[in-house]
């Protein structure tokens, strides 16, 4: 398993950042929260309380619900600045957004920024709608106006980084998310990009970096996923199986560490009843998982089971029938 399409997502995320903290709320807040619900309930019509309703949603990346109460906000009072951005931002971050909620969102915040000039957070989202429609010397024009205005400005460096990604210039992109943890040592997806970044160029620091970002967010599986990940791929077999336990404690139906101790077990260590078992259970949670059932053939061709490989390569080609390796390896034991 490679870490790139696990990240993939993370990264795309990192493109769009606009301050928020993913920081795990402590109890005061969450209550606060709670009392923010009921007086949105009592006074549905309150732009005010919209609003700080809708930036708590927009923070915890619930981007329907910021979006919902974003519009509903708008729709009260166009002229209120922050309804405007919270409606923007949301839109600008919603999942399954289309080209014309970017252009959208990019037209709202032209207009927050001709009304806040020094707002910096609404131009480093203005900056990341050009991105997202492939003008990037637009989208630099105005990271670095941000950084004109304060040279330690985290997010126009991420978002400087996820543009140079974009570019292909991956030296430059780790350089731009160095230089945001170094603004923000806590900076949780900033470790989280470079780990990704260093993993793919096959680094060992990545692993430094995870465990960074592991220890930064205890409960992120993405994290330690990376931490197992990594151990796995320097060849560090014991830790990696021993990560990979701690990530299922975390989350039991994680089934990528189920099928990484499988492979490990398989490949590297020679227990293949041991991989038969976790291949099984990451099977029990992705039924269409066509690789586990591959591996899990290769096993049975191990152990001289004709019958269940055969089986095992037939799940494989039910749920992809161009999955050639399953269909040599079965043309093989008939």
């Amino acid at each position: 398993m490679t870490m790139r399409a696990y990240f993939l997502g993370l990264l795309s995320a990192l493109s769009l950042l606009t301050s928020c903290q993913d920081q795990p709320k402590n109890q005061p807040e969450r209550e606060a929260v709670r009392n923010l619900d009921s007086l949105v309930k009592k006074y549905p019509d309150s732009v005010p309380l919209l609003v700080e309703q809708g930036n708590h949603y927009l923070e915890g990346y619930f981007y329907s619900e910021a979006l919902n109460l974003g519009a509903r906000a708008f729709r009260l009072d166009s002229n209120n600045i922050e309804a405007r951005f919270l409606y923007a931002n949301a839109l600008n971050n919603i999942q399954g957004r289309s080209v014309v909620d970017v252009a959208q969102a990019q037209n709202h915040f032209l207009k927050v920024v001709e009304k806040q000039p020094r707002n910096k957070k609404a131009y480093v989202a203005l900056a990341s709608t050009y991105a997202q429609q492939g003008e990037f010397d637009r989208a630099f024009e105005y990271t670095n106006k941000v950084l004109r205005m304060d040279a330690r400005y985290r997010d126009a460096y991420i978002l400087k980084g996820s543009t140079y990604l974009a570019l292909g210039k991956r030296d430059l992109a780790k350089s731009s998310y160095e230089t945001a943890i170094q603004q923000d040592a806590e900076f949780y997806e900033g470790y989280m990009a470079l780990a990704y970044l260093y993993s793919e160029d096959g680094d060992p620091v990545a692993l430094e970096y995870f465990r960074t970002a592991a220890t930064l967010k205890p409960s992120s599986t993405d994290a330690k996923y990376g931490v197992a990940y990594s151990y796995q791929q320097q060849e560090k077999f014991e830790e990696a199986l021993a990560s990979y336990r701690d990530l299922l404690q975390l989350n039991p139906e994680f089934h990528l560490a189920l099928f990484n101790q499988a492979y490990i077990k398989q490949f590297h260590q020679d227990q293949l009843d041991s991989a038969i078992y976790f291949y099984s259970s990451a099977i029990d949670l992705q039924p269409e998982f066509v690789k586990a059932w591959h591996n899990m053939g290769l096993c049975y061709v191990s152990k001289g089971d004709k019958t269940n490989a055969l089986k095992c390569f037939g799940k494989a080609l039910k749920y992809n029938p161009d999955y050639e390796l399953s269909r040599k390896e079965a043309d093989k034991l008939r």
